[in-house]
């Protein structure tokens, strides 16, 4: 499967719908998953992705 940007992207908001739907399931306050964890859970996504793009390029280049 190729990666582009298009298919990253959407894989990247498809796993934050589930897990943002997820945790408005749970007896937390709705307030509380969209202004702590939801946000978290974007800069967590966006730190790994970096370092995966990056382990990628490292393990391509290597010989």
């Amino acid at each position: 499967m190729e990666f582009d940007r298009t298919t990253t992207a959407a894989a990247f908001v498809v796993v934050l719908a589930v897990a943002g739907g997820v945790s408005m399931a749970t007896p937390m306050a709705a307030t509380t998953v969209l202004m702590m964890v939801l946000p978290s859970m974007i800069v967590f996504g966006l730190v790994m992705l970096a370092l995966g793009v990056k382990h990628g390029e490292h393990r391509a280049t290597r010989r």
